[in-house]
């Protein structure tokens, strides 16, 4: 579904040359929940705006379903992390939810319909008429997502989407993503910088070395299908894993990392 090939980002400007990104490749496939994880300053949120087409690469390209990427496509929705900037206040939540629709050859029932459902699917069918300064941190988050829904994307990414809200909140938030994940089979890009949510969210996690950023491993995680809060992150099996990408992480801001071209086998 989704095809990263060779891709390189570099900023330019004031006579300085920083080379964000320099070399990554990785594919996902379609239906697969994959987290990317990585260093602090590592280039997560670069390469992201890259896959999503809101960024041009300097280098390498990214194919949506065969299709290459050149600008924002019409089969890719993204969840920024600022909700609060990505929300416009001065529209209710329906009308927020419904603006990206607008795109989009629908009659005004439809939008409506796929408003309702998507809010619904989020656990705010009440708050269509609310301003998001109305709601909490993490309501608002939620409405990002529903928006994101009703868009109906082959492709979902998320930048870091839960680093603003509480940690009662963001568990709430992962099951909210793992459910709607299950029941809508989207093929999800997940950036976050918690590693922990990173092997709780993902099928698959693709750990980044340190700027200029490579693959440094693609490690499957072998945890079951059916996850919760309290059962999976105290059980053996996700300590492993979870200990596993955090000294790789630590392995990456020591040494220059080199991209690494099969999956890794989970270790054990």
């Amino acid at each position: 579904m989704l095809d990263v090939r060779g891709l390189k980002k570099v900023y330019e400007g004031s006579g300085r040359r920083v080379e964000a990104v320099r070399d990554l490749t990785f594919s996902v496939a379609a239906g697969e929940l994959v987290c990317l994880v990585g260093p602090s300053g590592c280039g997560k949120t670069t390469l992201l705006k890259c896959v999503g087409g809101l960024l041009d690469p300097t280098a390498g390209e990214v194919f949506l379903a065969g299709r290459k990427v050149t600008g924002p496509p019409p089969g890719m929705a993204f969840v920024f992390q600022e909700y609060g900037r990505s929300l416009f206040p001065w529209m209710r939540v329906g009308e927020n939810v419904e603006l990206p629709l607008k795109q989009k050859d629908l009659s005004k029932a439809r939008r409506r319909e796929l408003v309702t459902d998507a809010l619904a699917s989020v656990g705010l069918a009440d708050a269509t008429g609310a301003y998001p300064w109305q709601l909490s941190g993490g309501m608002q988050q939620r409405v990002a997502i529903a928006r994101a829904l009703a868009y109906e994307p082959e492709v979902l990414l998320m930048d870091e989407p839960f680093a603003a809200v509480d940690a009662q909140t963001r568990a709430d938030l992962e099951d909210l993503v793992r459910r709607l994940w299950r029941e809508r089979g989207i093929t999800i890009l997940f950036v976050t910088h918690d590693i922990d949510e990173a092997v709780y969210l993902g099928e698959r996690v693709i750990v980044l070395s340190a700027s200029p950023t490579v693959v440094r491993e693609r490690l499957t995680v072998d945890l079951p299908a059916e996850r919760d809060q309290v059962r999976t992150r105290v059980a053996p099996r996700f300590a492993e894993l979870r200990t596993h990408v955090y000294e790789q992480i630590q392995a990456a801001k020591r040494e220059v990392a080199q991209p690494v071209k099969t999956d890794a086998p989970p270790p054990h």
